[in-house]
């Protein structure tokens, strides 16, 4: 069923969470009860306890966000970033409520429901853009394949039994090469994903680089490398190796043959947060990794 609303929300949650389906039960009839239309794929909404007055959509593209001036997206880390190429791909602001354990890329938690219909119904929010990066893959000269991230593109070994033999390169020039289990090319929204599990350092969304982290580097030489946002970054597989694989945002996956070529760059496109919170990422941070800040005094004013 479609009304006509001044104002329409997409709303993508994980259906398979009993948490999403209450947490989107209280969403929808918070901004259905102020007059906001809300909007959810069909497929999705089978799984969901909605009222009649919320719109369906048969078809899980950026079209469907048309007219939306949010994207609510309800779950752990996974699906956010689903939420996120829906985000890019529509330039629609994304705002993240997590239901799962970490979810940097949240902006609420499950108990903050009530105060995010509240924001979303007096607009109190902010956006900004996350850089994102995108990915070709070359072979022989040829592009065989293009992607993107909001966190990270790795480039990893397809199987346990043998190294990936790699040359890494910056800006057209070789770096070093080693035998390792892959390597995260990331994003600064990324280098608290799977950058930092591999060693990577922590940098703020606000300072714009690009992170290159060795996995399990056999080698002296093998440290997270961060450079300019406007650096091209590539890797190599040695073409007598087995063939290794391409995850992007953990989602999206492409088997990268001997002697592919994997160049990494600032994404051309980025993906546009809704930020409920002024709070610094250095709070967040802690709350995130729940790290021990007692005894801390402050500088003396």
């Amino acid at each position: 069923m479609t009304l006509n609303r001044a104002r329409t929300v997409f709303l993508l949650a994980h259906t398979g969470r009993p948490a999403a389906i209450r947490s989107a039960e209280l969403v929808v009839k918070g901004l259905l009860r102020e007059g906001i239309g809300v909007r959810v794929l069909e497929y999705e909404a089978a799984d969901l306890p909605l009222p009649d007055e919320v719109e369906l959509v048969s078809e899980a593209t950026p079209q469907c966000l048309e007219g939306c001036e949010l994207l609510i997206v309800l779950g752990g880390d996974g699906t956010l970033l689903r939420g996120a190429e829906f985000a890019r791909a529509s330039g629609v602001p994304m705002l993240g409520v997590n239901l799962g354990s970490v979810g940097f890329l949240a902006e609420a938690e499950r108990d903050d429901l009530d105060k995010v219909v509240d924001r979303v119904v007096t607009k109190s929010y902010e956006v900004e853009e996350r850089m994102t990066v995108d990915v070709i893959v070359h072979r022989n000269g040829d592009i065989v394949h293009t992607d993107w991230a909001l966190n990270e593109a790795a480039v990893q070994k397809a199987g346990a039994e043998k190294l990936l033999e790699v040359v890494l390169e910056i800006d057209g020039r070789p770096v070093t090469g080693f035998g390792c289990d892959g390597i995260v090319l990331s994003t600064p929204t990324g280098s608290t994903a799977y950058a930092f599990s591999a060693g990577g350092p922590v940098v703020w969304p606000e300072v714009e680089a690009l992170l290159m982290v060795p996995i399990s580097a056999h080698a002296l030489f093998a440290k997270p490398l961060v450079t300019s946002p406007n650096s091209v970054l590539a890797v190599e597989l040695l073409p007598h190796i087995p063939p290794g694989v391409l995850w992007c945002d953990g989602r999206r996956t492409f088997e990268l043959p001997p002697g592919a070529r994997v160049e990494v760059r600032r994404g051309s496109v980025p993906v546009r947060l809704a930020r409920l919170h002024h709070a610094s990422f250095t709070d967040r941070l802690v709350a995130k990794f729940a790290l021990p800040v007692s005894g801390w005094r402050g500088a003396r004013h």
